[in-house]
């Protein structure tokens, strides 16, 4: 079996996704469900939140992308960093999900590198914010910049709704300003 059930009752093959398989109010649901880091935060901090935060964090042509950038974690989970690059086969189930997704949204699948730099800017604000202080260094930090502000977790809910409202909002813009394009 290499398929799933989501949140709407659509059945997503991990093995063979497809763009048809691929939902926004899946994907705000599952997002807002699972916790950073494992779940090794001071309190409940969901990937719509963090995917959430980097959308904000980019120029206003690539808040889609930013906000997508997790979205395969919607489909696959989140997958600690160190864990993820020691499993390649898991690697290329995720990249197949990734273009799904993609296509779904008509996004290139190629992140600009403002993404990368406003995702590790999120991150070192959450290492200050939620993370447990410890003084082992994080070498993909050097040279990461936190944001000023603090970041407050939201709840489930506002999670699920701030993410999918801010989708469908990204999504009317972007392909109304390509229609007219």
């Amino acid at each position: 079996m290499s398929f799933i059930i989501t949140f709407t009752g659509r059945r997503v093959d991990l093995l063979e996704p497809a763009a048809s398989m691929i939902e926004p109010a899946d994907i705000a649901h599952s997002l807002s469900m699972q916790c950073r880091f494992n779940g090794h935060t001071r309190a409940f901090y969901s990937v719509a939140q963090h995917s959430y935060i980097v959308a904000d964090l980019v120029p206003e042509q690539w808040q889609l992308q930013a906000l997508l950038h997790d979205a395969t974690e919607a489909y696959v989970g989140d997958v600690v960093s160190p864990l993820k690059q020691a499993l390649p086969e898991f690697r290329q189930i995720e990249m197949r999900v990734w273009h799904a997704i993609c296509a779904r949204f008509n996004i290139d699948p190629v992140l600009p590198s403002c993404i990368h730099d406003a995702d590790l800017a999120a991150l070192a604000t959450e290492r200050r914010d939620l993370m447990p202080a410890h003084k082992d260094e994080w070498p993909c930090l050097v040279g990461a910049i936190p944001m000023q502000a603090r970041i407050k977790p939201w709840s489930q809910p506002e999670a699920a709704q701030f993410f999918f409202d801010r989708l469908m909002q990204l999504l009317a813009t972007t392909h109304r300003a390509r229609a007219a394009a």
